[in-house]
């Protein structure tokens, strides 16, 4: 059996943070999961549907692994990234890593993993590996799977081999610290115009506040987008407040980022900002709910309300990131 030392194994409430929490804390540098989010600048918005969807999807944050790509950067750490086609080839990097002493992050197909209670394909899952044995993985998930878990070597490599939409190519990764670490307080500003920018001028109507004024029109046409509303319409409902978002479609985590920006920059932007997304987070609940509700009985109206709920959630998020994008300006706390 091989086991990195003086693991911190604390399951969060996202996957991607919740590995790089791991990895950080072994570096030595312990932070909110809120902060990790908001310094990765994770948050976005995607309505997503196609002809081989069996149904929408709201997204809201950025892609798989632009948060971890986010942070490193923001963070001057050293992000070592391994691809390969070769599952021994991987296998061996992260093997390699372990024994050396280093928790190693991966992304995979979380519906393969033995632990997983929801059996659905989702390739941009992202965990924590720091040991293994002949027969097991031993990994850290969010708390909602059981935080500190084990899988078997088996399903292990099929989660990583899996191929679909946001999968990667049985991707690892570590990071490695320099000699200083930079204070996190000041890379806040840099984090959250960059992510306010994003959001305010998204690159097609599908993104950004642009995304959620559509899917607040699209949202009232879903009891006949599928032949299964008691199945579909619940289901998004549940993504959007259970399945790792940290509830209202990762405005939470947002919401409590901005607090903790709060007490270390005085700035009027930042107050503005955090207010609105206490308001949004608040309303993207209420949106899940009359979601869920329509689904469960059949209701167009509740897709009316929901619509008109998103319709106020893009004006309001706009407001946010525009009183956020002008952060320049703001100075630290004595």
């Amino acid at each position: 059996m091989s086991t990195v030392t003086d693991i911190d194994a604390r399951g969060t409430q996202h996957c991607e943070t919740s590995a790089l929490g791991v990895l950080l804390r072994h570096l030595g540098l312990d932070l909110s999961e809120p902060m990790l989010f908001g310094l990765g600048s994770g948050l976005s918005f995607i309505y997503w549907d196609g002809k081989n969807m069996g149904f929408p999807f709201l997204g809201g944050r950025v892609k798989p692994f632009e948060l971890t790509r986010n942070l490193a950067g923001r963070l001057g750490l050293e992000l070592l990234v391994q691809e390969t086609t070769s599952p021994r080839k991987a296998w061996d990097g992260v093997a390699a890593s372990v024994d050396a002493g280093h928790p190693v992050g991966l992304q995979l197909d979380s519906h393969y993993l033995d632990y997983f209670g929801s059996k659905i394909h989702f390739g941009g899952h992202v965990v924590a590996l720091y040991g293994y044995d002949d027969h097991n993985a031993y990994l850290v998930d969010t708390d909602q799977q059981g935080g500190a878990v084990s899988t078997s070597l088996t399903s292990l490599a099929q989660a990583r081999a899996a191929r679909g939409p946001m999968t990667a190519k049985h991707r690892s990764f570590t990071l490695a610290a320099p000699a200083s670490l930079p204070a996190p307080h000041e890379r806040i500003v840099p984090a959250i115009t960059a992510c306010a920018d994003a959001f305010l001028d998204p690159p097609i109507a599908n993104l950004g506040h642009r995304g959620i004024e559509k899917a607040g029109k699209l949202v009232q046409t879903w009891l006949q987008r599928t032949e299964s509303p008691q199945r579909d319409l619940p289901q998004a409902a549940l993504l959007m407040e259970k399945a790792g978002t940290g509830g209202a479609l990762f405005r939470n985590l947002y919401r409590d980022f901005l607090a903790e920006c709060a007490d270390l920059l005085d700035s009027s932007h930042l107050r503005t900002g955090h207010a609105l997304y206490t308001e949004a987070a608040a309303l993207w609940t209420e949106a899940a709910a009359l979601i869920k509700k329509a689904g469960e009985s059949g209701d167009a109206r509740c897709l009316d309300q929901a619509g008109s709920v998103l319709k106020d959630l893009s004006r309001l998020e706009r407001e946010a990131m525009q009183a956020l994008s002008r952060l320049g300006s703001a100075r630290p706390r004595a």
